[in-house]
């Protein structure tokens, strides 16, 4: 209404009746259009129904009477847009045909030309660049394939790779080989190229070889043939070849270190193409990665072997991770006791100073200047080796390089540092790994089982328990959540397996069980769940009752081994994942961060018909996926252990179904 009004008065020559005065024609239009008014009257106005709070309804004759001037006066503005379209003449327009304010819906009016046009160019403006981006998207979608790793992810598989000639472990590591983002399995193989020799002929009868395979499907990636057996492999060394891609800006290829027992090997990871090889006279141990020594901006390598002369016990060899080439000379150590090689490793003090932790049935210290300055004669020192330790100074004799920290009457077994899930396999070269293992306190054990704790800030024993009958090394975990890592050891006597917990910060058990012994020696394992806490991985027999009588158990063949899996959270149940009469020789934890999941990577020797040789088998087996199947084992209620002792099924179910694992 108000708009009608203010256009009336705004329009030149306008009469009288627009203004609300009786017109009969305006009238008589109403009335030939009575059906249409009824039709526009039954409808609300602004979402407002009839008789609304907001408004009259239709009995109100106030508001009838403003519906009905309103319908005349839209009527009597149609009629003039018709004529003054028709004649020239009308609303709008002079008789003389000059405008006088035409409204935009006007089909001579520029004005609305424009507004159109621009409205067209904006519109074409945005749907352009969304045009291209779609079909961007869509041509990269198809053409860029996806691995096919990530489309074959099996939840478990096993290969058959070569031959076992007795219980020997073979070695393995895990690496990224491939680039999927997934570990994959580099493993050592020896096969028997003649079964009808025995296996104590000569070594002309076995070949050796390395292999990739595939850590979602277990598909060989690459073989490579060597002359001598591979006792060592450890990936995540940075050489001379990663320098070239870095310098072309491309990503560096993964490389492995391959020791045997005369050589060091650098292989491309990705095709298993040699990069180096240097001889390094009878090798003894594993690789160690040290601080850049030479200025080139990569870490290099310590390695222990047989000295030349016979007045030395043992050497310390420095070799350039660039190129394997040799540092200096060898330091050549006599050491007192005799016993099982001890290292050697790194070991990095809060003051920032480095030490080599070796020894022959000892645990010995000697500062890494100290190892370089004798290996090259050079007096000006490394950057990274400027720093001293007062607190490990303190303990060395007068004219000794070596501070002794272990040398009692029983000779030390296994030193491994206190970190959680860093188990015999996980000895990778790559900066992470090393500074993980080399900043924790460490686990000594000797041969009498006796277990200590070193602190690493002043070499003492945080505590010491005694045990009996431990074969093998106790795997790190967090059992409870007070920070501190926790060991899980295993003791076999008299046809017996005990497993226990024992209390990181204060040697104390906090859970053990008796089985039926496996007849295997094997390392537990364990791994980090998103929660926290860890779950410990570890095989053995059947369980025993707490209430047993017997001093000895035996055996009935064939021996059935079962893998099982603990959780802090219940403590008196086991979750049964595999069980087999095959022996497990070597296990590693494989963690696949994507899927929140970890594979428990296991090689075994599986009897076959003939002399006697068995077959090298590797198999690998989800742990979420093999939770979902497990088979649910309950303790005896009289076992150390504090927790929940009559869970529900389905509270068992449902709690190790949404299990997830980081690393």
């Amino acid at each position: 209404m108000a708009a009608a009004l203010s256009r009336a008065l705004k329009l030149p020559g306008k009469k009288s009746s627009e203004l609300g005065e009786y017109d009969p024609l305006t009238q008589a239009d109403s009335e030939d259009d009575s059906e249409e008014d009824d039709l526009v009257l039954n409808y609300p106005r602004n979402g407002l129904g009839r008789g609304s709070c907001l408004g009259p309804g239709a009995s109100d004759p106030r508001g009838s009477r403003t519906r009905l001037g309103e319908e005349e006066e839209l009527e009597e503005e149609e009629e003039e847009e018709e004529s003054g379209g028709g004649r020239g003449i009308g609303t709008g327009l002079r008789q003389d045909g000059a405008g006088g304010g035409a409204g935009p819906g006007q089909v001579g009016d520029p004005e609305g030309k424009k507004a159109r046009a621009r409205g067209a160019i904006r519109t074409a403006a945005f749907l352009l660049p969304l045009a291209c981006a779609t079909l961007t998207v869509l041509l990269c979608a198809f053409l860029v394939p996806c691995r096919q790793g990530a489309l074959q992810y099996h939840s478990q598989w096993e290969t058959q790779l070569g031959d076992v000639g007795g219980v020997t472990s073979p070695p393995l590591a895990l690496w990224d080989v491939d680039g999927d983002g997934k570990e994959d399995l580099l493993i050592a193989v020896t096969k028997i190229s003649n079964s009808s020799q025995p296996i104590s002929s000569l070594g002309t009868s076995k070949e050796y070889s390395v292999v990739a395979l595939r850590g979602v499907s277990g598909e060989m990636i690459w073989s490579r043939s060597v002359k001598e057996p591979v006792f060592s492999i450890q990936c995540g060394l940075q050489t001379a070849a990663a320098e070239d891609f870095v310098a072309q800006r491309e990503n560096p290829p993964p490389v492995c270190l391959l020791i045997t027992p005369s050589c060091l090997t650098a292989i491309n990871a990705s095709s298993g193409k040699k990069l180096w090889k240097v001889q390094a006279g009878e090798v003894e141990s594993r690789a160690v990665a040290v601080p850049n020594l030479q200025g080139d901006a990569f870490p290099d390598l310590l390695i222990a072997t047989l000295p030349a002369d016979q007045n030395s016990d043992l050497s310390l060899v420095l070799h350039s991770g660039l190129d394997g080439s040799l540092i200096g000379q060898p330091v050549n150590f006599t050491l007192t006791a005799q016993g099982k090689l001890i290292g050697p490793l790194l070991h990095e003090t809060a003051a920032g100073a480095y030490y080599i932790l070796f020894g022959l049935g000892t645990v010995e210290a000697v500062s890494l200047r100290d190892i370089y300055r004798k290996a090259t004669g050079r007096i000006p020192l490394p950057p990274s080796l400027s720093l001293r330790d007062p607190l490990w100074e303190k303990q060395r004799k007068t004219n000794q390089s070596i501070l002794h920290i272990y040398s009692g009457s029983e000779p030390a077994e296994y030193l491994l540092p206190l970190v959680a899930g860093v188990c015999n396999n996980h000895n990778n070269l790559d900066p992470r790994s090393n500074r993980n293992s080399s900043r924790s306190d460490w686990v000594l054990l000797n041969s009498n089982s006796r277990i200590s704790i070193i602190r690493e800030r002043d070499t003492h024993n945080a505590w010491t328990i005694n045990s009996s009958a431990i074969h093998s090394r106790p795997a790190v975990g967090h059992f409870n959540d007070d920070g501190v890592p926790d060991l899980l050891i295993q003791q076999s006597a008299n046809g017996v397996r005990k497993v226990q917990i024992i209390d990181g910060a204060r040697g104390v058990c906090v859970w053990e069980a008796e089985f039926v012994c496996p007849r295997l020696v094997l390392e537990g394992s364990s791994i980090l769940t998103t929660g926290g806490r860890s779950v410990f991985l570890f095989w053995a027999g059947d369980p025993l009752a707490p209430s047993r009588n017997a001093t000895k158990v035996s055996t009935s063949e064939p021996v059935l081994r079962r893998l099982f899996l603990l959780h802090p959270a219940y403590p008196t149940i086991l979750q049964q994942l595999i069980s087999t009469t095959d022996t497990a020789l070597t296990a590693t934890v494989s963690y696949q961060e994507v899927h929140k999941d970890a594979s428990y990577v296991v090689v075994l020797s599986r009897p076959v018909s003939g002399l006697g040789l068995g077959a090298q088998v590797v198999k690998s087996l989800s742990v979420r996926a093999s939770l979902t199947s497990a088979l649910t084992v309950h303790l005896g209620q009289d076992s150390k252990a504090s927790g929940p002792l009559t869970p529900t099924a389905f509270q068992i179910n449902k709690f190790f179904k949404q299990l997830s694992f980081r690393q």
